[in-house]
Formats: C-alpha cells, structure tokens, sequence
C-alpha cells in the first residue's frame, strides 16, 4: 500500500493493537520520547512495516538529512522521516504499533491525519504519544504528567498510575495536534510527558524511561522488561552524584530545587545557570 504520504509493504493484520510513539525534536528532553520507542523497537525485536515520504513534511533546511561518504563517494543519504514497527501479541502479550519520528515542519494535520489513517486501516483505538520536557525536577523524581482526549481515559489512567495533571498554556508540540485530530474521529488518545531536570544535559534519563516504561506496559497489557534501563541508571546516577558532590554550585543548586519540593511550590524555583553537561565528565564507552 502506497500513496502520497506513506509506503507500506505488507499492512499488518492485527487484533485491537495499540499505538505507541515519540518523537524527536522540541519534544524530546534527555532523548526520552523518541528513545523510549527505540528502546521498545529493539528490545521487542519490532518489524518495520511503514515509512512516511519525508517530502511533504519536512524542511530540509531545518532538518538536514544525513550522508555517508566514502572516500570521496556519497553512499547513502538519511532524510528525516517516520517509521511504523509491529510487534506481535505472539511476542508480548498484545498487538504493538510503535511509530518514530522527527517532528515534522509542515502540514501537521496532514501529518495526524496519515498516522489515523494507519490507526483506522490496523484498528487501533488508543493512541499513546510520548513527550519530555525540561523542568524544576531533580534528577532523582520520576514525575510524568498526563493529559488525554475525554475525562473518562484521564480518570482510568490517573486513578492507578502515579501521574499527574497540569495546566499550561503557550506552545504546544505535534502531540497535541495529534490528540485533537484523534479526538475528533472517535480514537482515545493518551500523551504522556516526562518532566526532567533542567540542570542535566547530554545523555538520556535512563531512570525516567525505566518508569515510562513500566507505566506504558501496564497500561497498554504487554510485557517489557526495563532492567538493562535499572542497571543503566543505576551506574549513571553514582556518576552524576560524583560530579555533584565535587561542585558547591551544584550542591547549592540541587538543595533549592529539594527546598522548593518540600514546600510544594516547583513553579516558584529559581533556575540557576549551572548545567550539568554529562559528555563533560563521563568517559565513553
């Protein structure tokens, strides 16, 4: 199946599957959303099925495609683009769509409406998008917040999952534009956002994706298992503390946010301008 929009293989026949994606780009905190679909793609041993034509929906100039070259000879060029993966219920429990890609710069509702095209023709009925954000947080707080299309999918993912809701306006992302094109075709649709610490930079939040993780298995009814992410952050985490305990600004900096905690006023925080920048300190691997 082909069309403008989309190259498809061989669709995938699927009993009520879920769908879930992530991004890169504005929305993507310490490589969270989109890292957490990666992280699912490989661990799943996902199939691809599906890929968006970048054309209609990026900017080549914002977002430049990536080339291998050879001694002198181009071998291959990357555009940006998006990627839909099956994993069967065989495999986890329940029929799993997962989509990534890099924010698009054009045609948003174009880009929406092709993802509920794939939504409509595979049966999806829940769409779960993944999102990150920076914010007044401690890299120790697992805080996710949750915003969804009706009351009723609020209520039942709120009433036993530990996440939160919040008020904002200003800026939205491509999430948002996906859950109101969702909405009004009658799909359920879940975005859930990842609240990092502002003050980390230049790695990915192996415990934030650990929790996601865990919170989107139990919601959506299949099996993932996130001890390699445990063990990650459980190294990362020892590191980032060295780095802390040898810097007073730090220290400083960690001990308002944990005062501002206590106090249950986040908002209120000032932000400091020391940053953590992990590349900085940590040896490679």
């Amino acid at each position: 199946m082909s069309n403008k929009a989309i190259h498809i293989d061989k669709l995938p026949k699927l009993k009520n599957p879920l769908i879930i994606i992530g991004f890169d780009g504005w929305g993507n905190a310490l490589d969270i959303s989109r890292g957490m679909v990666d992280y699912m793609v490989r661990k799943l041993e996902a199939k691809l099925f599906g890929k968006l034509n970048p054309d209609l929906f990026y900017r080549f100039d914002e977002n430049r495609p990536l080339v291998d070259i050879q001694n002198g000879l181009l071998k291959k060029i990357f555009p940006p683009g998006g990627f839909f993966y099956v994993v069967e219920r065989s495999r986890v429990g329940r029929d799993i769509i997962l989509f990534k890609a890099t924010e698009p710069n054009l045609r948003w509702f174009h880009f929406a409406e092709t993802i509920l095209t794939i939504c409509k023709k595979t049966g999806v009925k829940t769409i779960v998008s993944l999102g990150s954000m920076y914010d007044n947080v401690l890299h120790t707080d697992t805080v996710i917040s949750t915003l969804a299309s009706s009351e009723e999918l609020l209520f039942s993912f709120l009433k036993e999952k530990k996440a939160i809701t919040i008020d904002y306006n200003g800026p939205g992302a491509i999430h948002s534009t996906i859950q109101s094109e969702a909405k009004n075709r009658g799909v359920a649709c879940i975005s859930l956002w990842c609240h990092c610490p502002y003050y980390l930079q230049g790695t990915t939040h192996f415990g934030l994706l650990s929790h996601l993780g865990s919170l989107l298995s139990s919601f959506g009814g299949f099996e993932l298992d996130t001890e390699e992410l445990d063990m990650a952050w459980g190294e990362l985490s020892k590191q980032i503390q060295g780095i802390i305990d040898k810097n007073p600004e730090l220290q400083g900096m960690i001990n308002d946010l944990r005062k501002a905690k206590i106090k249950g006023s986040w908002d209120s925080a000032k932000r400091h301008d020391k940053i953590i920048h992990l590349e900085d300190f940590l040896e490679p691997k």
